[in-house]
């Protein structure tokens, strides 16, 4: 009965470490450009004309990268990547830098929009508002 029971949990539970698929991943994975508006006055914070490009990770097929730029006079300039992890039911994407400041970014996909919200100190603190776009391929 216990065998029974532990084939039963393990079956339960398996889907929940299976890679998402390909199609679920392209709701997400690609280039998306926008605004990132700061939300605390008399930070160091500036609000950013921003552009993301969004990848599977190489070794670790259900972690995406999340690289990050602000653009000036019409140059990127890296910023840093954050590791995401996407649920495609929720349409959600769960980043982090990994700062000292507890950092979380979360964003919900709809289509070709995405708007999203970076929290400091453990969620206490909204720090950021982004609203980004599917950027669309030079030349289309």
């Amino acid at each position: 009965m216990r065998n029974i029971l532990v084939i039963l949990v393990t079956f339960l539970f398996l889907p929940l470490a299976w890679p998402q698929s390909a199609k679920e991943l392209a709701a997400v994975v690609g280039s998306w450009e926008g605004e990132s508006k700061c939300t605390v006055a008399d930070s160091p914070c500036h609000d950013e004309h921003v552009l993301y490009q969004i990848a599977v990770d190489k070794k670790e097929p259900d972690q995406l990268n999340l690289d990050a730029y602000k653009v000036i006079e019409a140059s990127p300039e890296f910023m840093g990547t954050l590791a995401c992890r996407y649920r495609a039911k929720q349409a959600a994407l769960s980043c982090t830098a990994n700062t000292s400041q507890h950092d979380d970014w979360e964003f919900h996909i709809f289509g070709n929009a995405m708007t999203g919200k970076l929290t400091i100190d453990n969620g206490k603190t909204v720090y950021r508002r982004i609203t980004v776009h599917r950027a669309q391929a030079k030349g289309n």
